[in-house]
């Protein structure tokens, strides 16, 4: 794996025993914009064919990025009914399942459950509860690339902004407006569309970029992070 002095970022580590750190907001905003997939790149299913179809690509692709969105809730006890969206990026394309469709449901129990489909994420520990919950799915094939940065002596969660400038030297932007917008809308906002789907594909591209110094990921399995 990069480290952050490779990258351009600034050392923020002792020689011994303190953690090193990914590259701050303003470190990774001198950086390249990250090249982000674009509408025409972006598949919605909405008929039991189109959820049929993409599923075999997505497990014919062995390696995904993976993320989830759900409606936020605002109020204190209010319980998220979410994941309303999945979504699963490739080498030059990604795909957004809504849950909302009763056709996505066994399609996305056959991949979320694949042990030979490797999902690559930021973040997956807390989506794994609210999966359960919503699709009654046991996560499988799952690595939360947070727990990666973690092994190799960063500290706390990297997260996809950081990652992808870290490893590779290039800027991510995450709307927040985009992030708390309501994810159940039966027809997303191309904005929400293209946040979704780039959340995912950066993992993926962080993931491929990984793969170049860890052959380990080059396996279709990985233990989820409990």
């Amino acid at each position: 794996m990069p480290s952050a002095e490779q990258d351009g970022a600034s050392p923020r580590q002792g020689r011994s025993s303190m953690k090193k750190k990914g590259p701050s907001k303003d470190e990774t905003a001198l950086l390249p914009a990250f090249p982000a997939l674009t509408l025409a790149q972006i598949i919605v299913p909405a008929t039991p064919e189109a959820f049929a179809a993409a599923t075999a690509e997505i497990l014919a692709a062995g390696a995904a990025g993976f993320d989830t969105e759900s409606r936020p809730t605002f109020r204190v006890g209010d319980v998220s009914d979410g994941p309303h969206v999945l979504q699963f990026a490739l080498t030059d394309k990604a795909f957004i399942f809504q849950t909302l469709h009763e056709a996505s449901r066994a399609c996305l129990l056959t991949l979320l459950e694949s042990p030979t489909l490797l999902k690559a994420g930021f973040g997956l520990k807390s989506d794994s509860s609210q999966i359960r919950a919503k699709l009654g799915a046991r996560l499988a094939g799952v690595l939360d690339l947070d727990s990666l940065f973690r092994k190799e002596g960063y500290s706390g969660d990297m997260g996809v902004r950081a990652a992808v400038g870290l490893v590779l030297g290039q800027r991510f932007h995450k709307s927040k407006k985009i992030t708390t917008s309501n994810w159940a809308l039966r027809e997303l906002s191309p904005q929400q569309l293209l946040y979704a789907a780039n959340d995912a594909y950066a993992a993926f591209r962080v993931l491929e970029a990984l793969r170049q110094t860890h052959p380990d990921l080059h396996t279709h399995t990985a233990p989820h992070e409990k």
